[in-house]
């Protein structure tokens, strides 16, 4: 068990290290940043490597935002499969749906206790 915690810890670690690397290296914004290991996961996931790593990670891969881009692709191919076209846009929309309704939920709640300004 300990191991476990271990591998995810450092796996975790590792795509973290890779997006401040995109930021003080590349100079790349937040957005570029984001949007390019969303891309990475889901080509990852098109090659059939980020599974893997999901066995292997546990939370180290399933938690950062790579993982949305895996989300996305793998939705789509298994809907694929089972509906044609039509289900690599209804599959990446189902598998996702619950995680973008949470962040908008719990950013609206955010936002309603912190104040934020701006």
């Amino acid at each position: 068990m300990l191991a476990m915690f271990f591998w995810a810890f450092v796996v975790g670690g590792i795509i973290c290290v890779i997006g401040q690397l995109l930021f003080d290296v590349a100079k790349l914004t937040p957005g570029h940043t984001l949007s390019l290991l969303v891309v990475i996961g889901a080509v990852l996931d098109g090659f059939g490597l980020y599974e893997p790593l999901v066995d292997f990670a546990g939370a180290g891969a399933t938690i950062p935002i790579t993982s949305f881009g895996n989300s996305l692709v793998h939705g789509a191919m298994q809907d694929a499969e089972v509906h044609g076209i039509i289900g690599v846009l209804t599959g990446m929309f189902q598998v996702t749906s619950s995680g973008i309704s949470a962040a908008i939920i719990f950013g609206f709640i955010g936002a309603l206790i912190f104040k934020p300004k701006g």
